[in-house]
């Protein structure tokens, strides 16, 4: 198969506030989190990166000391009316069924799942052998469907803790994992 990449997909590190649904919300890194995200890094060949826009990921970009484009579809999904919430203040059925099938389910006044996997499928599209990409868990798993065919449930299966880096090898027509770290 001709025309391989690889792209490796690094989690932001951890936040100043954790365990909460974290979407759209802007929400700062810790310093130890950039420092996990730069010790993950340090082992992947990478010569370009690519960054969400929102300063978790983009703060961690930054610190892996390559010049930083900026690319607002890396964003996680849209919590809409849940973002910035503890899930154990949401209401246990309208979250469960989320899990269950996001796409069907969205929050409310949010992003299904199925146009965060458009969005970032267009995203992994082009991007240079080499890549890093700099970004968060919905993404990630979003770029696993795209590129794997995994559905939404089988993504799940992959625990993605912040500043885990997942890497992939790309061709025109398919994918394959060759590396998770955290």
């Amino acid at each position: 198969m001709s025309g391989a990449r690889t792209v490796h997909l690094l989690r932001h590190g951890a936040t100043v506030r954790p365990g909460l649904l974290l979407g759209h919300l802007d929400v700062a890194v810790t310093p130890q989190g950039i420092a996990d995200c730069v010790r993950i890094a340090a082992g992947a060949a990478f010569t370009h990166v690519v960054s969400s826009d929102l300063s978790r990921a983009a703060d961690c970009a930054a610190a892996l000391g390559v010049p930083v484009r900026h690319d607002a579809r890396w964003r996680e999904l849209d919590f809409g009316d849940w973002d910035g919430r503890d899930p154990a203040t949401l209401p246990t059925d309208a979250l469960a069924a989320f899990w269950r099938d996001p796409d069907a389910n969205p929050p409310p006044h949010g992003e299904r799942w199925s146009t965060l996997v458009t969005r970032v499928a267009a995203a992994l599209a082009n991007l240079p052998d080499a890549t890093m990409v700099v970004t968060h868990g919905g993404a990630t798993r979003a770029a696993l469907a795209s590129a794997c065919g995994f559905d939404a449930r089988q993504v799940w299966a992959f625990d993605l803790p912040c500043a885990t880096l997942l890497s992939l090898r790309l061709w025109p027509d398919t994918a394959q994992i060759v590396g998770l770290r955290a």
